[in-house]
This record gives structure tokens, sequence and C-alpha cells, in this order.
């Protein structure tokens, strides 16, 4: 017997919905990756479920489906989870880094990077272990469910299988690994080094700058470097200390380099306060734009919120309109208090019922949610967009292929008759039988759904290793080591002899392809320009070096103190400016603060506003139901009163009746008694009596079958027990038939009629007048014949007193019926006299 194995793809789920909010691994190159991973977050189909319908959950009309697809308002994300992409942060850092890379600023702290911390030993020692996949190990491969078989294993073994191409060995799937792409992203190698003793490389002057900050270089670090040279050529021409002679030219040259140092100091220094104002001026546009937004949302929501109510209370008062309605159409259709039940099957019958169409104001809404289905294409509001749509289509679908096939006979008025349909459907089920009579035996049919997977080769066991030795590993480790460092250093010295072979190029291409041709033009004419400055700098203190020489020793105290008083001036201005910048740091987080408090102050008064809503919303709700209360007890007092008030008016009207009736009863004379006693009597009696007579007949008429019947019934059974006799019925059926009538019975020569009953008379109340016998007084009938009878014809056959109408029996003070009461004067002082 085959085995059935069926094979399951894994399934790969390369990112759950919400990994760019929950998952720290998870990282996304910007902010717009962020914001489609949110949009595709909210579209996600996993929000859209199976609305059941109540009325019509077990319908399977396509008119009237049993549920619909509805969008999960509910946002499965908390609030208190952030939404904002995680990378803010890092460009943070990523810019102190480079400012403090740039502006040589060490004050500059940079926040550190922090790190989950994983307990190996503690409660995150699982996520270090996984257990293998060794095949043939588990009871049941892995990922391989076995499809039970289903064959008969008394029947035949031999069954023909389908041809299929046979299981390959091998097959390439999707795995998901434990690592991500950006785990094993790292920094360029950078070797180990050892300075020549006596020399100092130019390279460990740039041993601040690493991969990311700094590296690769742009126009910043270029011109950093390019500052670093001028500088180091400028301290090699500056004189010795030794010479004495060279002392007033060093400290010239010095005093010329500080001034060009603080010139470039104060330049990066306007050009970081213009960054700032910039930056400020952008706070404070976004601020009044975050402001006019959140308005503008404010304005909105208050809006929508208006809409809502007012789209609230339209559906509230439609819903009391189709209620009102409802029940007005309910008590007109029982005016006259005839309770009819429904009859489910005639609503089923007929399409025009309400099964079939219901009715708004029946609370059906049949067009609820249409707008949701609208579809608004140029295919189909437009007629070239249907030329379009239909040319797309294949010709089977506007042309049919499939024909009607035509009846045999039809007649002359093109209607087959029930009898003969009946007779074609015989034919063609004779037709049906006959062939599968005459059809021979069905060679097997292969099977459709089992079929037979080739079982894959066992694969070899798995290779082992011997665990080395201790001292041969540390020693393969160290060798190891050595050869990385070994060739680590040729690498570097490769690089080292290249460059020292390419040197005169690369001075070259300093010195002249630095700068392109206008640039080096502006910086030939800036050199000029500070020469001839130079020039007569020197010129013009040359002339007055005489007059200084003079003047020094009077002008010494005075120009000693002036210039210690500009040095203080000159630490106070720094000091003035360093203080200016924290006062614009401190400036700019006290407004960070101000404007927090500002979001906290407005979600407070948000919520304060909410609250008042509530209550006022709660009190409204109350005196709601007060004024309910108070009008159903109104409606319920002027009920009350109105029906208290109606039967005080029936009772006057009954008694100003019975009045008017019991004067005419005494003025009446002998012969109208008698006159009203003839037409009761041939109105009631007479036809009952008739409705009798007829009874009679018919059973007359029965009588002979029924004698028939027996005769037969009893002519068999007497034969039967004559060729079988027993002797307890031999003894007790002596000179008489089984199951003749007892001789002398009441029964002999009559048989009597079973009772029928027609359909509802076990629903109503029968009341028949008692048969007149003779010498007996009649008795007086006060019931009226059925609505719709003429007075003086037969009332129907098993037609009793009609229901008595609601109220009809209840009793008045008086003691009599309210129905006897409310009967004519004539028909009741006839009953009196008959009675008497």
């Amino acid at each position: 017997m085959s085995m059935g194995q069926t094979m399951r793809a894994p399934r790969v789920q390369q990112t759950r919905t919400h990994d760019y909010l929950y998952d720290n691994v998870h990282t996304l190159s910007s902010e717009r990756d962020h914001a489609r991973h949110m949009f595709k977050a909210h579209t996600s189909l996993d929000r859209v479920k199976k609305v059941p319908l109540y009325k019509t959950m077990f319908s399977a009309l396509r008119h009237h489906p049993r549920f619909q697809m509805r969008l999960d308002t509910t946002d499965p994300v908390p609030r208190f989870i952030s939404r904002q992409w995680r990378g803010y942060s890092t460009q943070a850092r990523e810019a102190l880094v480079r400012y403090k890379t740039f502006n040589y600023a060490p004050d500059v702290k940079l926040p550190p990077v922090q790190f989950a911390q994983h307990d190996v030993g503690g409660q995150d020692r699982y996520k270090f272990f996984r257990r293998p996949i060794i095949p043939f190990l588990q009871q049941v491969p892995p990922e391989v469910v076995l499809h039970t078989s289903k064959l008969d294993p008394f029947g035949q073994q031999e069954q023909v299988m389908m041809e299929r191409s046979p299981t390959p060995l091998t097959r390439t799937v999707d795995v998901q690994t434990d690592y991500r792409e950006s785990e094993t992203q790292t920094d360029p190698y950078t070797p180990e080094y050892v300075v020549r003793p006596g020399s100092q490389p130019e390279l460990l002057t740039l041993a601040t700058l690493s991969y990311g900050h700094g590296l690769p270089a742009g126009l910043a670090e270029v011109e950093m470097i390019e500052r670093a040279r001028a500088k180091r050529a400028w301290e090699a021409t500056l004189p010795s200390l030794n010479d004495v002679s060279q002392l007033e030219k060093r400290k010239r040259m010095m005093d010329e380099m500080e001034r060009k140092e603080w010139a470039l100091r104060e330049q990066e220094i306007e050009k970081l306060q213009e960054a700032r104002l910039e930056l400020l001026t952008k706070i404070l546009r976004e601020r009044e734009e975050n402001h006019v937004e959140l308005n503008s949302k404010r304005l909105d929501k208050l809006w929508s919120k208006k809409q809502k109510e007012r789209e609230r209370k339209v559906n509230w008062i439609r819903k009391e309109h189709i209620k009102a309605i409802r029940k007005l159409t309910l008590k007109r259709s029982q005016v006259e208090g005839n309770l009819e039940r429904r009859d489910i099957t005639q609503e089923y019958a007929k399409y025009e019922s309400e099964v079939y169409g219901p009715r708004t104001r029946h609370g059906v809404f049949l067009d609820k949610g249409s707008e949701q289905y609208v579809v608004k294409s140029k295919y189909l509001d437009t007629y070239q967009g249907l030329l379009e749509l239909e040319h797309t289509l294949p010709d089977f679908v506007t042309q049919p292929r499939v024909v009607a096939p035509r009846p045999k006979s039809q007649g002359k008025t093109g209607f087959i008759k029930r009898a003969q349909r009946r007779q074609n459907e015989l034919d063609e089920i004779y037709k049906g039988i006959k062939d599968i009579k005459t059809k021979g035996k069905e060679a097997p049919k292969p099977l459709r759904f089992l079929q037979k997977i080739e079982k894959p080769i066992p694969r070899p066991p798995t290779p082992s290793v011997e665990v080395p030795d201790l001292v041969e590993e540390e020693r393969e480790l160290a060798i190891i080591f050595l050869q990385q460092v070994i060739r680590g250093r040729a690498i570097q010295n490769m690089m080292f002899e290249g460059k020292e072979k390419r040197q005169e190029l690369i001075n070259e291409l300093r010195s002249t392809h630095a700068l392109q041709s206008a640039e080096q033009q502006m910086k030939k004419q800036e050199k000029q320009s500070t020469l001839n400055l130079q020039r007569q700098r020197r010129l013009h203190q040359h002339k007055e070096s005489f007059v200084d020489e003079a003047m020094s020793q009077l002008e010494g105290e005075s120009a000693g103190d002036m210039l210690d008083f500009l040095s203080k001036e000159l630490i106070r201005l720094q000091e003035e400016r360093r203080i200016h910048a924290y006062a614009m740091l401190a400036e700019r987080q006290r407004r960070i603060r101000e404007a927090e408090e500002s979001g906290r102050r407005q979600v407070e008064e948000r919520r304060r506003r909410e609250e008042d809503e509530i209550f006022k919303q709660v009190v409204k709700v109350h005196q709601n139901s007060v004024d309910t209360y108070l009008e159903d007890i109104i409606l319920l007092s002027m009920d009350n009163t109105a029906d208290k008030q109606a039967r005080e008016e029936i009772q006057m009207m009954a008694q100003r009746i019975n009045e008017v009736a019991y004067d005419m009863e005494d003025r009446k004379t002998e012969l109208e008694s008698e006159e009203i006693v003839a037409e009761l009597v041939s109105t009631f009696l007479l036809p009952e009596v008739q409705k009798i007579t007829v009874r009679e007949k018919v059973k007359l008429q029965q009588r002979k079958h029924l004698l028939a019947a027996h005769k037969i019934v009893h002519k068999e059974t007497e034969e039967v027990i004559t060729q079988h006799p027993t002797p307890a019925k031999a003894q007790g059926s002596q000179g008489r038939t089984v199951g003749s009538p007892k001789p002398g019975s009441a029964k002999e020569g009559r048989s009597t009629p079973t009772k029928t009953s027609r359909p509802g008379s076990a629903a109503k109340s029968t009341r028949r007048t008692p048969t007149p016998t003779a010498g007996a007084p009649a008795t007086p009938v006060t019931s009226r014949p059925p609505s719709g009878t003429p007075r003086g014809s037969p009332a129907p056959e098993g037609t009793g007193s009609p229901k008595p109408r609601p109220g009809s029996g209840r009793r008045r003070s008086d003691g009599s019926a309210a129905g006897s009461r409310s009967a004519s004067p004539k028909v009741v002082s006839s009953a009196t006299q008959v009675t008497q």
C-alpha cells in the first residue's frame, strides 16, 4: 500500500506589521521609509474583519448577504507608544560630533551610546540557545504533514496512480536569519602603527577623524588640513628665540598671525550666529505654523463634532418617525379588533411580502453603508471608457454561446401542458436508467487526491570533529594573529611606498589644482593688496619709530595702563561672548520648556472642556428622562380618565336603552308578541330542524354502504374462524357470528356514523339549539346569525353562536349581561314572553 506525503513550504514572514515601532533591531534608513511602513500598517488587511448580519445570518442569497466587510477602527498600537522615527537622536548625535570635530570645541559633550543589556546567565539565557533539527530523530519529520490513507484494507490493493513528476531531492526555500544586515556593518579596518623615531608623520595630526565623523573628507576637512599645513609652514619661518635681534620680528609675526586667527574665529562665530538665527527663525516659523495647524484642527474637530451631533439627531428623528408610522399602521390594521396570526408560508409564497422586500419603516435600511461600495472609474462613467472596457472583454461575455433548447411540441398556443412536461421528464429518467443498465463495467479511475511521493534519500550521518589540544589551539591562534600583523604591516608599507613614489605628483596637484582659475586670480589680488598694506604699514612704522623712541619713556606708564585696560577688555569681551552663547542656549531651553508647558496646559484645558461637555450631556439626559417620565404619567392619567368617562357614558346609554325596551314591553299587545315568537321560530328553530333532517337522510344513504362493507368483512372473517376454530371462542360464540352486532342491541338495524368535524370547528365554541320534542316548550334563543347572513335564512351547518366581542361578557351593576342588554327591545320582549 502506497503512502501519501504532503510537502508544505514554510511560510516566511519578512517582517511583522508594527516592527518599526516595537522591534529595537528594526532599522529604517530615513523618515520617508518610516512613513511608508506606517502607511502599510494602517492599510493592512488584518484590520478588515467579517461582521455577520443578524437578520440574514443564514442567508444564501446574493442580494441578502450574511456578512459584510468592515474596517476595525480600533488602533492596535497604544497611545503611549511613540510614532516618531527613532533616527532623530542618531542624527542629533552625528551633528554634535561634526560640530565638535570641525570647530575644535572640546567643551561640547557627546551623549553616550546606550546598548541593550542582556543577562546571559539570567532571564535572557534562552536567546543564546537553539535546539538543532536532526533528521530522523523526531518521530515525524519537521515541517512535513503525512496525509492519512483512505484505501479499503479489504479491497483491491492494485490502484492506478496518477502520473506525476517525482519529488526533487533539493529545493530552494526562503529562510529568516537571526541577524540583520545592520549588525554586520563595521567600520573600515585601521591597522596598528609604529612611529619611526625622530619623525612626525602628517597623518598623525588627523587621528581625531574617523569613519563617519570627518571621513571621507569633505570641503571643511580639506580647509582645516590646509590651515594646519600653513600654520606649520609659518612656524618653520619664525626666527629662533636665541637670536635677540629677531625678537621684535618674531613678536610682529606672532601678532599678525594672532590677528588672522582672531579674524578667522570671528568669521566662524558670525557663521555660527547666523546659523543659530536661521535655526531660531525656522523654529519660530514652525511654531506659528503649528499654532495655525492646531487652530485649524480644533475648528475642524469642533465642526465634525457638530456634524456628528446633527447626524445623530437627524437619525434619531428618522427612527422615531419610522417607529410612529409603524405603530399607526399596526393600530390601523387592528381597528376592528380582529387579531390575525402571522402566516409564514403565505409570506414566503408571495414575492411581494416583506420577506423579499423589507420596508424601511420596519427598521431595515437596504442602502445602509452604500457609500462604501461606490465605484468611481472612467470605464464606468464615460462612453469611451465603456467601449474600451467592452473591447478588453472576450467575445463569449457579450455573445453567449449557450442556446436554450426548444421544446419538441408546443402546440398552437406555445404552452406545454403539465401532463406533457411530466411525460418528457419520465422519458428522460427512463432513458438514463436504461443507459445505466446497458453500460458496461467502468475501468477504475485514477486517484485524484492521494499521490505517491518518492521517499527522499536518507541524509548521511553528521560528521564529528575531535576536540583539539589546548596547547595546540593556543599556538595556532598565536600563529594566526602573527600572520595578521605581518600582513597588515606589509599592506601598510606598500601604501607608504606608493605614497612616497607619487609625492611629487601629489604636491603638484595640491599646488596647482587646489583652486580654479577664477579663485586663484582672486587669491592673487588678495595677496597683492595684503603686500601693499604691509609695505605701507612698514613705511609708516619706520617714520613713527623715531618719535616713538622719544616718547616711549614718557608714555610708558600710560601705555602700560592702557594695555592692561585693553587686555582686560579683551578678556571681558571673550567672557561676554561666552556668556551670551550660554544665555542663548538657556533661552532655547526655556522656550522648549515653555512650549512643552503650553502643550500640557492645552491638553488640560481640552480635557476640562471635554469633562464640562460630558457633565452637560449627563444633566441633559436626566432632564429628558424627567420630562419623559412626567409626560408618560400625564398620558396615562388622561387614558384612565377617558376610559372611566367612556364606561360611565356606556352604562348610562345602556340604562336608557333598557328603559325604552321596558316601556315598549309594557305597551305591546298580544298580537305583536305572537308575531315576534313566530319570527323567532321561523328564523332559528325551523332551519335547525331542516339541518337535522338532512343529516338523517345522509346517514340513511351512507348506511347501505356501511352494511355492504360489514358483510364483506364479517363473511371473510367467519370463513377463517370456521376453518381454524379455537376452544375458547367456540364456546363464547354459540349461534353468533364473530364481529356481528349483538341481537337486541340498540345498534341493530342502524349504524352509527362517524362524527366529522370541519377545520376550525375545534377553535370555536359551538352552542347548538336543542332539537325540540313533542310537548316541550320552545327554548328562547337570543343569539343572532353570523354577519352577512340575511335575516330568516338558515345558518350554515356547524356554525354556532359567534364569538362574543371584547367586553361583551362583562357584568353590569344590575346583574345582567352587557350583550343581552344591548339587544333590540323587540327580541328581548319576545324571549321573555316565550319563557313565560
